[in-house]
Order: C-alpha cells, then structure tokens, then sequence
C-alpha cells in the first residue's frame, strides 16, 4: 500500500476535512456526544457509560471498517474500556490512539443562565457543554480525522488500535492493569492521543509527557471536641496554626520548594532551551510573575518543575465559626511532579523533612486516586519532528512542543507498559473551563485540528517520511 506523495491529493484530503466542519456536521455530531451525560464520578451514571460505548462510539468507528470490542475493567466496579482496531497490513505503522469518553461532575447549578452541561450551545466561536473540551470534541476531532483520510484515500495506509476509557476523570481506575493484560493486542509504533490544552488557542500544540500528581493529605489530631476559646486560649495548642506552620515549612512564601528531595535535576539545558522557545500559557486572567522558583521562568516552572499546592483546608466548622479551639485540622495537598523525581520517594522525603522540622506528629495519609507518574519522551525524538513538520504543512503554523504537560494524565500506560513514544496533540485551550461551569470548545481551534489532524494522519500513510515502524517502540 505505498504510494508516491501527491500534495494535491493531500491538499484535497484537507479540504474534505475543512466541508465537513464548515457543513456543520461536526458540531452537530459533537452536540450528540455532549447530550450524554458521562459523568464518571457518579455510580449512578453508569448505564450512561455503557450507552456511551453500545451507542456512540461503536457504531461510529465500525462505519470506518473497525472491529470493536467493550471489555469490563480488570477493577471491579470500575467503568468499562473500548478497544477497536483497523488492520490493513500487519507490516505497516500501527498507531494508538487513546481518548476518553467520560466526564467530570455536571455542576449544573454552576452555569450561566441560557447553559445547560449537557446541551451544546454555540455562542460565536465557543462551543458550550460539559465535555465539549475534554474530552468528546477532541476524540472526535481524531476519530473524523481518520475518516476523511479512509474517504480520499480508500484506506489508511496504516493500522490502528482505537482505546477509549470511560473512567479518566475518576483516576483511570484500571487503565494499568488493562493495558498489561492486553499488552499483546495494543502493540503498536507510537501512541497519538489528545487530551488537555495548547499553549495557545491559535496554534497547535505536542507535548510527549506530563507532570505527576502525588495526592495526599496533612492532619492533625490533638484532642477529640473542640474547646472554648476564652476559657482556654492560651492553655490549648490550636492543631490549625501548627498544621499552618508544618505547611509553611513545605515551601518559602513564594511557593519555592524547600524539600530538598522534591526540587529536580532533570530541567536540563536541552529541555531549557526547548522550553525558551515557548510563551507562558495563555489563561485568559493575570498570572503571579512572583511566584514559585525565582530563577526560573514561568514556562520553567509549570513545564520543567515541580509545584507543591494546598487544594483544601479544614479545621472546625467553616461554614458556621463558633468561639473554641479545634481538636483537628487536615489540608489535602499536591506535588505535582516533573521526570526525575523519585515517586516512591515523594511522601517518604516529606516524612523526613516534616520530622526535621519539628512537626513528627502530622500525619500523612496519601489518596487511593488522583496520582500519575511524571513521563517525558525526549522532544528530538524522530515521531515528535515527523508529528511537528506534518502539522506545521497542514496549518501553515509550527507547533509549540512541550517535554510535558503541566498538568498530570495517564501516560505512563503507553510510556512505561507498552513501551510507546507519546505524541499528545490537545485540542483545546487553557481558558475552557475544564471542569468547571460553562465548559467549551473553540470553534476554529477544532475546525484547525480537525485540518491538522487529517493531515497527521495521511502523513503517517505515506510511504514517505514517517518513522520506521517498530524501530522506534
């Protein structure tokens, strides 16, 4: 199945790509998509799960020559994994290609007036609902992809193993353990996945990795009750100020990370030099110029170095203060964490560094979810340069190119147990509201992507120009 590149043959896939958003029948699929409401956090939603798969996604990718199968999750109780799978030729490139399915919470009493989560409404350029950004318009902006390369070419020239997880926003529970089982039927060349967001909306974006989350929580129990604080301030250690104190040994009051065994040596000056070349994210409100490490720059610190942050405290009762003196606080924290960090080694440093300073009796208690490894493929391997110059071809704009995400996914599935190089290509943007009211996608970004995309995906079955197949994993 080789063939002598053509760029008006290409030029046309592209051009198919572009009628088909520009018919309005991407939307309108995406808004079937948004319609369901997947929110994979809540047990009661999970015949929503399984609709999803029996009724979406799977008639969808058999109508593109796919064989499908659901599987159960290898945790019980978790949520169900879809793999599918297009063989033209067992020689040729194989492509992963990973996405979820699942939501986060709905937050329905959270959006505007004229907003519902789950139906989409176009508003100008943005597209709004729950999953509309992460991560339903960007599994199909992939999966609309590869059919118009299917509908210009008549087939791929390529392989691909579709996989598609309805528990991402629940931690992934079982994703691991998945793909060790079926390690054999996912092997592949590299894995091509989107989730997340670009660097900036009008510009593609690859990143290779993403930081880790380490979940924990920071407590201490002095007493059983509270006490009246005028009968005994001043005789009672209050558990608030010194869990205050343990927490301000964490880090200074800029946010610089003071223990020693969570402060990386992998900002290398090649990973440096990339991260040179790249704006700070753009959020859409003002970042603080002062904050965290203060010989780093802004895209060192969110790219190529660990952050440490309180996500919630407690002590007493919040909502309605009475004058006493707690028995107990707690805070629940995060490292996020860049390769080169020891990750069995990130609570037990804290361990040690809490005892130095004096605060032995807070306790440590890491979380069941929300922790994955930091990963990092190296951004001058051969697929990151293919995936670059292809994009860079289809949109006329260079792609910024990350060693990793600042936030945390579960790459190290395809990273670490298959063995795969990781091409993350988002299709979206840091200011969507992801996981928050009034969630949406960008009209143009998508119809970009979608342009970018298709012609990723015939770049790949050119005989030309790719990487060599197994070469490479």
């Amino acid at each position: 199945m080789t063939e002598t590149p053509d760029p008006a043959v290409r030029d046309a896939a592209l051009a198919r790509a572009a009628a088909h958003f520009d018919s309005g029948a991407f939307v309108a699929e995406l808004a079937r998509l948004v319609a369901r409401p997947t929110e994979s956090q809540r047990p009661e939603a999970a015949p929503e799960l399984e609709a999803y798969i029996a009724e979406v996604l799977t008639p969808m990718v058999t109508a593109l020559g796919f064989t499908t199968r659901r599987h159960d999750n290898p945790v019980s109780g978790a949520p169900p994994i879809l793999t599918a799978s297009r063989i033209e030729d067992a020689a040729l490139t194989t492509v992963l290609i990973y996405g979820h399915g699942d939501v986060t919470h709905a937050q329905a009493d959270g959006w505007r007036e004229g907003l519902h989560p789950f139906r989409l409404v176009q508003e100008g350029d943005r597209l709004y609902g729950r999953g509309s950004a992460d991560n339903k318009v960007q599994h199909l902006v992939n999966i609309r992809a590869l059919a118009q390369v299917i509908a210009a070419r008549g087939h791929l020239g390529f392989n691909v193993h579709l996989l598609i997880e309805m528990g991402e926003e629940a931690g992934s529970p079982g994703l691991q353990e998945f793909c060790r089982l079926h390690a054999g039927e996912l092997r592949a060349d590299v894995l091509i996945a989107s989730d997340g967001p670009r660097l900036a909306p009008d510009r593609a974006t690859i990143f290779t990795g993403s930081r880790g989350g380490c979940l924990f929580d920071l407590s201490l129990h002095l007493r059983d009750g509270a006490h009246h604080s005028g009968n005994f301030g001043g005789l009672l250690a209050d558990p608030a100020i010194i869990l205050c104190h343990a927490i301000a040994a964490i880090t200074d009051a800029r946010g610089q990370i003071l223990v020693p065994e969570w402060r990386p040596r992998s900002l290398t000056p090649r990973v440096r030099e990339v991260l040179a070349l790249l704006p700070p994210p753009e959020a859409g409100f003002a970042l603080d110029p002062d904050w965290g490490e203060a010989d780093l720059t802004q895209t060192e610190r969110v790219f190529g170095w660990n952050s440490f942050a309180v996500l919630a405290m407690k002590s007493g009762r919040p909502e309605a203060p009475v004058n006493a003196i707690s028995g107990a606080a707690r805070a629940t924290c995060q490292l996020r964490y860049v390769v080169g960090t020891d990750p069995d080694d990130i609570l037990p440093a804290l361990r040690r560094h809490l005892d130095r300073a004096g605060f032995a009796d807070v306790v440590i208690t890491p979380h069941d979810l929300g922790s994955f490894p930091a990963t990092r493929l190296d951004p001058d391997h051969p697929w990151v340069h293919f995936a670059a110059q292809s994009l860079t071809e289809s949109t006329g704009l260079s792609p910024h190119i990350l060693p990793n995400l600042g936030g945390s996914i579960p790459n190290d599935c395809f990273a670490d147990i298959l063995g795969l190089p990781t091409i993350w290509v988002p299709h979206s943007y840091a200011g969507c509201n992801q996981h928050a009211p009034d969630e949406h996608a960008l009209a143009s970004l998508a119809r970009q992507a979608l342009i970018g995309m298709t012609g990723l995906f015939w770049d790949i079955g050119a005989a030309s120009g790719r990487p060599t197949p197994r070469a490479t994993s």
